[in-house]
């Protein structure tokens, strides 16, 4: 008799840790869990330690770190009609466990999707300069589609980055020649206008001298006179004034 006494409370003892079991759960730091009672929303426990109710609580482990998610290479033609094939990265986390268990069956897949989609409309609608040398400002206008399209689904963008731009190998030729063109464009202005304020200033020297005939003449003379060896050049006071004034004016 006594002996299934035992075997009893033993019998129960083994259901009641078996229920405990079940009816125990832990979430780490970085983790919430949804719960469902019967099939409805019964809120979000976490993290930590916490109990449900077995057979009637469901629960549903969500994690809040950020996702790195790689947007595959999408072949794309640009706004000026080039062929090109670019792909992307995108960070983003989960802000609302709630929304991203009950709005959206799976929100990696659903994310990894509108990422595509909104990266090839994006690419689309920019031209290959754009995307070459305003990189940050695609990005950021990709950013805030993106972000929209999840907002729903509880989930953050936190930034999208475009990797690589392949561009077809006989156009790679010709933006090289392009960019060569422009540095001999911008060489051969640079040399113009060198060539221009030289001319400017031989023509601010000519006509200075023409205000003053007798500088012009006197500069002819001594020039001649520099030929002849053993010569000494007096210059009259009156000379070296106007020869003062022609310095400062230059």
């Amino acid at each position: 008799m006594l002996m299934d006494i035992l075997f009893s409370w033993f019998g129960i003892i083994v259901v009641l840790l078996i229920i405990l079991s079940h009816a125990i759960k832990i979430c780490r730091e970085y983790e919430r869990g949804v719960i469902f009672r019967l099939g409805r929303f019964a809120g979000i426990r976490g993290p930590g330690l916490f109990l449900i109710i077995p057979g009637i609580d469901k629960v549903i482990k969500v994690d809040l770190r950020t996702v790195t998610l790689d947007v595959p290479a999408q072949e794309v033609i640009t706004k000026d009609n080039i062929p090109i094939t670019v792909d992307a990265v995108l960070y983003f986390r989960i802000s609302d466990p709630k929304k991203a268990v009950i709005e959206v069956e799976n929100y990696l897949a659903a994310t990894s999707q509108i990422s595509q989609t909104s990266l090839r409309g994006v690419v689309g609608a920019s031209e290959l300069d754009e995307l070459l040398a305003e990189r940050e400002k695609v990005n950021q206008r990709l950013h805030e589609i993106i972000d929209r399209a999840t907002d729903p689904w509880g989930i953050k963008v936190t930034a999208v980055e475009i990797k690589h731009v392949q561009i077809p190998e006989g156009m790679q030729r010709a933006i090289a020649k392009q960019a060569e063109a422009e540095r001999m464009k911008r060489a051969k202005i640079i040399l113009a206008e060198g060539e221009y304020l030289a001319a400017q200033k031989l023509k601010e020297a000519g006509e200075i001298l023409k205000a003053e005939p007798i500088i012009l003449r006197y500069l002819e003379t001594l020039t001649e006179a520099a030929k002849e060896k053993n010569t000494t050049i007096l210059f009259p006071i009156e000379m070296l004034g106007m020869l003062k004034k022609f310095q400062k004016s230059e």
